[in-house]
């Protein structure tokens, strides 16, 4: 099931520096950021083999996920917090603040293989995409 994470965080009058680090499986393969997304859903899938981390860097989003059991509602809000995504997490995002800026890192380069796009039957909770 999707966990959040608190980063470790080092604060000084120079400013925050927060460490992204052991979070992921395997090594870093894709970054992307999404910003701009105003009332969209985005998602809407989960994965045979990746493993996603987002982190809302500025603004704040939800994220749904399901994992066939189990659902959930995350709040991002602060760039210190990480959600990590396994891949039976089916998951949604949503409600973006205009300045909202996501960024996602996972563990392997993008694959159309790798996307289920059905949510799962028992799943409460599953919009239509934009």
């Amino acid at each position: 099931m999707a966990r959040l994470h608190q980063l470790k965080t080092f604060t000084s009058d120079k400013g925050n520096l927060t460490i992204f680090e052991q979070l992921l499986p395997g090594t870093i393969q894709r970054v992307f950021y999404i910003y701009g997304a105003n009332s969209s859903v985005r998602a809407g899938h989960r994965h045979v083999k990746t493993w996603g981390a987002l982190i809302c860097l500025a603004g704040s989003c939800r994220v749904y996920s399901h994992n066939g059991t189990e659902e959930r509602f995350f709040h991002l809000d602060s760039p210190d917090q990480c959600l990590v995504l396994e891949p039976e997490d089916w998951h949604t995002m949503d409600n973006f603040t205009p300045d909202a800026i996501l960024l996602v890192v996972a563990n392997e380069p993008y694959d159309k293989a790798d996307y289920i796009d059905e949510p799962y039957p028992n799943s409460r909770f599953a919009p239509e995409l934009a």
